[in-house]
């Protein structure tokens, strides 16, 4: 298992003090790729050796938000590769050590220069130590629409979306579809399945559908064909 310590800062805040969905997401990112940098296989190694994990899938459920000024911990590890699949469970807990956040996340290793998946490099092995999966109620990664979604107004892919790989980041198509869940809700889980890669000039063509438990937020492009679906369980 990996871990880094952290404190939740202001910027990272919404108006009642507590951490952002966004900010939340950052941090188990971060985790994983705190790791792969501190195990030499971060971005430096896999931009030379024309290799990337692309994200398939998030799973995130949440406990409770922590405040600011709180001390939290946050810890990863994967638990399994198959084929070009690598499965990666984390957690975020309190300095007490209780877990008020966790993970599933599904990732597809890829040549960069094919953009075809590949299997899972013999260093990328060696690399990585396994632990057991986090004990949780895991969803399928594919994720349904409902037959009828409203369609809202469409917005371009700006510079602050896109990321290294010169795409959107994972983070950023949550932060997109959260301007959909409605102020007063609060979100208790998040499950994203990521369907191609929107880059810089691209525009969204966002469809939603909510019945009060749930906010399902396609992200598509003009043929509707979605970029990533995000799927909010709300209370």
């Amino acid at each position: 298992m990996y871990q880094f310590k952290s404190r939740v800062r202001f910027s990272e805040c919404n108006a009642k003090a507590q951490i952002t969905v966004p900010a939340l997401v950052n941090y188990f990112q971060d985790c994983c790729t705190f790791q792969s940098e501190d195990l030499g296989i971060g971005l430096d190694y896999l931009q030379e050796n024309h290799v990337a994990w692309m994200l398939s899938s998030w799973q995130i459920e949440v406990k409770r938000y922590p405040h600011l000024g709180e001390n939290i911990i946050i810890n990863t590890w994967p638990y399994d590769f198959k084929g070009f699949y690598g499965y990666r469970n984390f957690t975020m807990q309190d300095e007490d050590g209780n877990v008020i956040a966790f993970a599933n996340s599904i990732w597809i290793f890829i040549d960069t220069k094919s953009g075809r998946p590949q299997k899972v490099s013999d260093k990328m092995l060696s690399a990585y130590s396994f632990d057991e999966p986090y004990q949780m109620e895991k969803s399928g990664r594919k994720m349904k629409l409902p037959d009828q979604m409203e369609g809202k107004e469409t917005f371009p892919v700006q510079k602050f979306h896109i990321d290294t790989n010169h795409h959107v980041n994972n983070e950023k198509y949550i932060e997109m579809a959260l301007e959909y869940v409605k102020e007063q809700a609060k979100v208790e889980s998040i499950q994203v399945e990521y369907k191609k890669a929107a880059v810089l000039g691209d525009i969204i063509y966002p469809y939603v559908w909510e019945n009060g438990e749930k906010v399902i937020v396609a992200l598509s492009d003009e043929r509707q064909k979605p970029y990533a679906i995000v799927e909010f369980g709300i209370c």
